[in-house]
């Protein structure tokens, strides 16, 4: 374990204020509209990027100063993050009115939240994870220099700090589903067919019946990053099942080519996935003040539901074995796909982040440690993005026995009280601490 440790990046320095334009002035200014490889426009509709969308985010990634600080470049398998730091340059930022500098934006390059400890004697809490320098990537996410894994966000972990007494009652969650109205008229449209016909045609004419699928949001501001990373993962998720896009890596086919190599017997012409938090069992020493996350973080689920002619679905309790082969598939390959796509690598922070939210939430760990931290709690604005409300349906249609495939439904949800609830004594967890606590200071 010291072995380890020794890879953590302890520094005591004094951030300036960046007089250069920021990464949440690019992106939560001017233009916003296109990033994590989806646009939302202003009346809140939801689709894939244009050519012009992407222009735009190849120009601002042109102009973004985000440059990190040299001796935040290299990539360290530990690095402490101090909230005290980030309270503090926020603070100092919002006084001289100028842009945050990078380091405090992307929360000194973390990629994800492995520790998180409590100091009673220095008033502070700090995260641990692996980080690196940064960029942004061609989706418009920001991730390290060499791994290509999305940083962790100020703007995203201050929402999740924020979300920790709301979410112990009210789950996290995003959610792009048809509407009943759309799904009865489906229903009659369908119900007129004996056979494809002509699939260009028959698609445009169940698109048409369908109309705009809506988009809910839970536990987060809808306009938050936080809210566009929940969506942009869901939305994207959808296109590979539903063939749309193929995969960046081998191993996931859509589901619709695995139900044409024989599968039988669709339950519903709507299958429905979410990705939901993945973890083992938390770690904790005995006075809650040292927590460790462990497991892959991000697991695919899904549940059959039955459509009525009405257009009410009726949750049955059961998924189909395809769809749920399909799920199994998104899970193990999970890793590598975020690898490939950032946006699903996002969704990870995002899962590590609410669960970091409960925790400190459940623990009072900022009353305990006596760290005041106004900007972090609700002070400092979240950056604005248009909140997604619909996305035009999309029909990928495939004809089993009696049955119809015509789109997915599904979401994100997260539960981080359940995933905080489960856990279990270390004893060793203080000693890590004691170790991170050693420095003069941290980032």
């Amino acid at each position: 374990m010291r072995k380890t440790l020794s890879c953590c990046l302890y520094v005591a320095a004094l951030t300036l204020c960046s007089v250069q334009p920021s990464y949440g002035q690019f992106f939560g200014g001017g233009f916003n509209r296109a990033v994590g490889g989806v646009s939302v426009d202003a009346e809140g509709v939801l689709s894939t990027p244009s050519v012009v969308d992407q222009q735009a985010i190849d120009a601002a990634r042109a102009d973004a100063q985000i440059d990190a600080p040299a001796d935040l470049e290299k990539f360290t398998e530990l690095r402490s993050v101090s909230l005290k730091w980030l309270e503090e340059n926020i603070a100092r930022c919002k006084a001289e009115n100028k842009p945050l500098p990078p380091e405090v934006e992307f929360v000194a390059g973390l990629q994800r939240v492995r520790y998180v400890f409590a100091y009673p004697e220095r008033q502070d809490i700090v995260l641990v994870g692996p980080a690196e320098g940064w960029k942004i990537d061609e989706l418009g996410n920001v991730v390290g220099l060499t791994t290509n894994r999305p940083v962790i966000l100020l703007d995203d972990l201050m929402a999740a700090l924020r979300s920790g007494p709301q979410s112990r009652v009210e789950a996290i969650t995003c959610s792009i589903d048809p509407t009943p109205a759309g799904l009865e008229r489906v229903q009659q449209v369908i119900s007129q067919m004996r056979t494809i016909g002509n699939p260009d045609e028959t698609a445009a004419s169940i698109e048409s019946a369908l109309g705009p699928q809506r988009i809910t949001v839970t536990g987060v501001p809808a306009t938050s990053h936080f809210a566009r990373t929940l969506v942009a993962a869901d939305f994207r998720m959808k296109r590979l099942a539903m063939n749309f896009e193929a995969a960046p890596i081998g191993g996931l086919p859509s589901f619709l080519q695995m139900m044409r190599g024989g599968a039988r017997g669709m339950q519903s012409m709507t299958p429905r996935w979410w990705l939901a938090p993945n973890y083992e069992p938390l770690a904790q020493d005995a006075e809650g003040m040292s927590w460790e996350l462990r497991g892959p973080g991000v697991k695919c689920l899904t549940e059959t539901d039955y459509v009525a002619a009405s257009g009410q679905k009726q949750q049955t309790g059961q998924s189909d074995p395809t769809a749920a082969k399909w799920a199994d598939l998104m899970t193990e390959h999970y890793e590598e796909l975020a690898a490939h796509d950032s946006t699903f690598g996002q969704l990870r922070n995002l899962m590590d982040l609410a669960v970091i939210g409960a925790i400190v939430e459940r623990e009072q760990m900022f009353e305990r440690a006596g760290l005041q931290a106004p900007e972090l709690l609700g002070g400092q604005s979240l950056v604005r993005f248009p909140a997604p409300t619909q996305t035009a349906s999309k029909a990928s249609l495939l004809k089993k026995g009696r049955n119809w495939i015509v789109t997915a439904s599904g979401g994100v949800e997260m539960l981080p009280w359940s995933v905080v609830e489960n856990n279990e004594a270390v004893s060793s967890l203080a000693e890590v601490r004691s170790q991170f606590g050693e420095g003069a200071g941290s980032f």
